[in-house]
């Protein structure tokens, strides 16, 4: 993995980096049900246990830099928090520590909103399918 600074961060981004850094909901959930992504809630431990969706890991924003060795490195990495304000941190520091990672820009309460009802059901048929398949 290559490690990049702050400032070679900021040097190189452009309008590219701005659409990179972000994915919505309904593409996270197509990613994630083909085994392509992982998603990691970065929410404090009681905020996660109040209530969570069960394909993601918590791993809070202030226990990410000792984490780091359970991430995959061969995925991409989708960070995600209600909307989206400490899921843009954690992926900033994940892209300068090397990993490939977006943030989830609408945010793990519109994606609650979408599965509901037969796209739940859906989505965990197509991540089972994907997995065995």
């Amino acid at each position: 993995m290559e490690y990049l600074s702050f400032d070679e961060y900021l040097t190189n981004f452009g309008y590219d980096s701005r659409v990179e850094m972000k994915i919505n909901s309904q593409k996270m959930l197509e990613m994630v049900s083909k085994g392509e992504a992982v998603v990691i809630d970065i929410r404090f431990e009681e905020e996660f246990e109040a209530w969570h969706m069960g394909f993601v890991k918590n791993i809070p924003l202030n226990q990410l830099p000792k984490r780091l060795n359970e991430l995959p490195k061969d995925k991409l990495i989708i960070t995600a928090c209600p909307h989206n304000d400490r899921a843009n941190m954690a992926r900033m520091f994940l892209t300068l520590k090397g990993f490939k990672a977006k943030y989830l820009n609408d945010g793990l309460l519109h994606t609650a909103d979408i599965l509901r009802g037969d796209n739940a059901k859906d989505f965990i048929n197509k991540k089972k399918e994907n997995k065995n398949g």
